[in-house]
């Protein structure tokens, strides 16, 4: 026993380093740091209304620290839901790790302890460490907690190598909480339920899955209807797409009809991306119709131009697909999608006010004004200096894992094949899959931002130790044909770590 909380002092201080650099930020930085999309958060959640571009389940959690008065406690939790996800990766690679190196002799656990403790402590430091996932924890955005909901999702799967029907359920109500908070969540049930049926979860546990998803959405877009008219998650569906599309949508190969020519996308400013342009600026076609985003008509004509440019330009939209996809593992951050974007995910000397902001930000608390405390700021100034993950690390943590689907290392260090998808399938394929799908879908429905990036990372750390550890026992139940004559063994290997 000694031994085995022992094992777990590299990742105390890891967590300790974690959490210390985070108490720092909200002394140095008491109230959050906004963006564009914020204070329409910050609105649906006082009011407790469905957002009409995006879902709301942030403003859920908003709406649930309303009490408190105070932007440092929204802060605060929204850190400590960062190091949650931190020690839920930890946990997971360790559990697999357990599953793979079982002692098969009492004294043998001294040594087996470390691997999995020390593999799976480096694992959570991209997670927990790098300035970026803490500045953006530090936001009104909702990129945090959709990413710990989503992940819940993904480790109720992996928890048992056969998943029951409660762990179904489990995991497609949390994965129905995170599409209700980001809607790129959504189409990420198929991953999860592909990945149950590769690990021969039974029909019960992915009916269940399918169930406990289907009833938190379908309730929301009910709600949404009895608000606005509409069976849907938001009115901006096909704006989202037109966005995407405007980076090489041409209307002399589209020939749109007359009614959709005023969608055809023009820029002036290079230094913009097509997206935010046609979106938000002066540029945007949408202010010429009533209503403009969040307009039922302006949605409609979106959605027809967006698919008759997919349609007539497919290998332009895949190629702008791909592009935007590998720009995440790029090693430096590029002014992108406008020259100020970017930098909202940093920490400043300084931090600019609105009217608006300050109009929205007083209904809920009195201290949204965002400010600046020395000696605190300066430290985590220094800190955003020194401890930054570039994108190509994301890039490495995904190639690695895709590589375990052809080689996995064995206890006595020999590398060699090993039945490469059914392997992987069985364990990496959920997180890997997952991490991907976090990098292409907003490449494909919307736009490249840096913020999208970020909720891959825990995924990929999960999928690379899956990916690369041995495959462990099967669980066996006592007096079964072939069950362990050792029934502390029975009762390990839950998690596949393969």
């Amino acid at each position: 026993m000694r031994v085995r909380l022992i094992a777990h002092v590299p990742f105390a201080g890891v967590l300790a380093a974690a959490i210390w650099i985070r108490v720092i930020v909200v002394l140095g930085y008491p109230a959050p740091s906004w963006s564009g999309d914020s204070p329409s958060y910050l609105k649906d959640a006082m009011n407790l209304r469905p957002g009409e571009t995006r879902p709301s389940g942030y403003p859920f959690l908003l709406r649930l620290i309303e009490p408190f008065h105070s932007f440092t406690v929204v802060v605060a939790v929204q850190h400590a839901i960062g190091v949650l996800t931190g020690v839920l990766v930890y946990v997971l690679v360790l559990r697999a790790g357990r599953a793979a190196w079982p002692p098969d002799r009492p004294g043998r656990w001294a040594w087996r302890v470390w691997p999995p403790a020390l593999l799976a402590a480096a694992l959570a430091v991209p997670v927990l460490m790098p300035v970026h996932q803490i500045a953006l924890e530090h936001m009104l955005l909702s990129d945090s907690l959709f990413t710990f909901l989503l992940l819940v999702a993904v480790a109720a799967v992996l928890w048992r190598r056969r998943s029951t029907w409660w762990l179904g359920a489990l995991a497609g109500m949390f994965a129905a909480f995170a599409a209700l908070t980001r809607s790129a969540g959504l189409p990420l049930i198929a991953v999860i339920l592909v990945a149950m049926l590769l690990r021969r979860a039974g029909w019960r546990a992915c009916v269940s899955a399918a169930v406990m998803f289907a009833l938190p959405v379908v309730g929301y877009m009910f709600w949404f209807q009895a608000h606005y008219g509409q069976f849907q998650m938001s009115k901006s569906s096909g704006i989202w797409l037109y966005g995407r599309t405007a980076s090489f949508a041409d209307c002399q190969i589209i020939k749109p009809r007359p009614e959709l020519r005023i969608m055809c996308p023009r820029r002036t400013n290079p230094n913009i991306s097509p997206a935010f342009a046609v979106m938000w600026t002066e540029d945007s076609p949408f202010r010429d119709i009533p209503g403009w985003v969040t307009g039922e008509e302006g949605n409609r004509l979106a959605s027809e131009f967006a698919w008759a440019a997919i349609k007539k330009q497919p290998g332009d939209y895949a190629r702008m697909v791909v592009h935007d996809t590998f720009m995440a593992f790029e090693w430096d951050r590029k002014p992108y999608p406008t020259p100020w974007t970017y930098l909202e995910y940093e920490f400043h000397k300084g931090e600019s006010w609105s009217d608006k902001q300050a109009l929205v930000a007083a209904g809920y608390g009195p201290n949204g004004e965002p400010r600046v405390v020395q000696p605190w700021a300066g430290k985590v100034l220094a800190y955003q200096h020194r401890v930054w993950m570039p994108g190509t690390f994301v890039g490495v943590l995904l190639l690695a894992g895709l590589a375990g689907a052809f080689l996995h290392v064995r206890c006595g260090g020999r590398w060699r094949p090993l039945r490469p998808f059914t392997h992987w399938g069985t364990g990496a394929l959920l997180p890997w899959g997952t991490s991907l799908a976090l990098l292409v879908i907003p490449a494909a429905t919307a736009d490249f931002d840096y913020r999208y990036v970020l909720p891959a990372v825990p995924f990929a750390c999960v999928a690379l130790a899956l990916a690369l550890l041995p495959p462990g026992p099967a669980r066996l139940r006592p007096g079964r044909t072939g069950a362990s004559a050792d029934p502390r063994q029975d009762r390990r290997g839950h998690l596949a770590a393969s």
